[in-house]
């Protein structure tokens, strides 16, 4: 698929709905496999509902914005700044669950490698659009 192709898929209105309903699917499925039937369709039902929102509420620019229908050059550096502060507090999340798993004598797993996935993929990210750059 080319790239522009990718992101006349992923730029359409119908992008974010359409995920939103097949990962509700999904986990339905695995929580059924699972044996939890009554959460797949709850997790299932609030992903569709979430889906239809984004759907229906196209006279926002900030949901136009993150369905990608409604993207520019200053909605991608909100998006580049929102995504910075999430890893940012995940980052900070998954060291001090791993300190407090620690600190009662557990493994401290799945943290640590939670953490190490994050610090390779950050410095091998860090590499890559510095060659590139």
């Amino acid at each position: 698929m080319t790239k522009g192709r990718s992101q006349a898929i992923t730029h359409s209105k119908w992008f974010l709905p359409l995920f939103s309903v097949a990962l509700g699917l999904v986990i339905l499925a695995v929580s059924w496999l699972g044996g939890q039937l009554a959460t797949g369709a709850i997790s299932f039902g609030v992903l569709a509902v979430f889906g239809l929102l984004v759907l229906l509420a196209g006279w926002s620019e900030t949901v136009r914005g993150l369905r990608g229908d409604g993207r520019d050059e200053r909605f991608a550096r909100i998006d580049l700044q929102a995504t910075a502060v999430t890893g940012l507090v995940l980052l900070v999340a998954l060291i001090v669950a791993w300190l407090v798993a620690t600190a009662r004598g557990q493994s401290g797993s799945p943290y640590d490698w939670l953490l190490a996935t994050g610090g390779l993929s950050y410095l091998l990210a860090v590499a890559w659009f510095r060659w590139r750059g």
